[in-house]
């Protein structure tokens, strides 16, 4: 089972902590976040995991050499872009060497804290048959993802701005508007789709799905009642996530 962590942010919501420390590596309850997202990513059956590096990038290499034996089983790379940093659609892009083949890939934000189940997402990705499945919940944020009655992706808006994508689209009633987790699994066929259209350089994967929605399925993924969600790249969420992890 293939994955990829997103580990190459800049971690400015999170300055001064993120100065001379990247992101992944912040300590969260006495284990670094990007640690947390990898047993968990093993726990759901991932053996071959690619994690992106920018900000700081030599500090996250030099710490995935130095952990290598403690993952057993799980065969690790570094996809770098200390050169430029790319995005979440970029960055897969740019690490596509190591996620080519048949099978679907876990994408994980390593901000994001969850106790939701990893597996069963991979598992109903595959009785899909979607092309991407996405992580949605019912949050308050300022953009969200359009979603049809089945899920289906059909566009995003901006609540703040009232920007809606794709162009023309109207968002009416009969689309609902869901908040997207920074979990995903992703079909290798959207890698191919992304290349032979041209994408490259830096760009986020939410623009290429919109760009991709009414051609192919893009399903969303409604977290289980009862889960538990941080964005820990925030010093607010940080001390929250904190909080609860010494409650468990």
């Amino acid at each position: 089972m293939k994955a990829m962590i997103f580990a190459a942010g800049l971690g400015t919501r999170l300055r001064p902590l993120t100065d001379h420390t990247p992101k992944a590596l912040l300590p969260l309850a006495g284990q670094p976040m990007l640690e947390r997202v990898v047993r968990r990513m093993m726990e759901a059956g991932v053996t071959d995991l690619t994690v992106n590096v920018h900000h700081h990038a030599r500090q996250i290499i030099d710490w995935l050499d130095a952990h290598r034996g403690a993952w057993p089983g799980l065969s690790v790379h570094i996809s770098d872009e200390s050169g430029q940093l790319l995005d979440t659609g970029g960055g897969l892009l740019h690490a596509r060497t190591y996620l080519a083949g048949d099978e679907p890939i876990l994408v994980h934000n390593a901000d994001i804290l969850t106790d939701l189940d990893l597996g069963a997402l991979y598992r109903h990705h595959l009785r899909s048959g979607a092309a991407a499945t996405l992580l949605v919940q019912r949050r308050p944020t300022s953009r969200y993802l359009l979603m049809d009655g089945d899920l289906r992706l059909r566009g995003w808006v901006n609540k703040a701005t009232g920007e809606v994508r794709p162009a023309g689209l109207v968002h009416s009633g009969d689309l609902q508007e869901w908040a997207f987790g920074g979990i995903h699994v992703i079909s290798p066929t959207l890698l191919r789709l992304m290349h032979d259209r041209g994408w490259a350089g830096a760009f986020g994967i939410i623009p290429f799905y919109l760009s991709v929605c009414n051609e192919v399925v893009l399903q969303g993924y409604p977290a289980p009642e009862g889960t538990t969600w941080f964005d820990i790249g925030k010093p607010q969420t940080l001390r929250e996530a904190e909080g609860w992890l010494g409650n468990r």
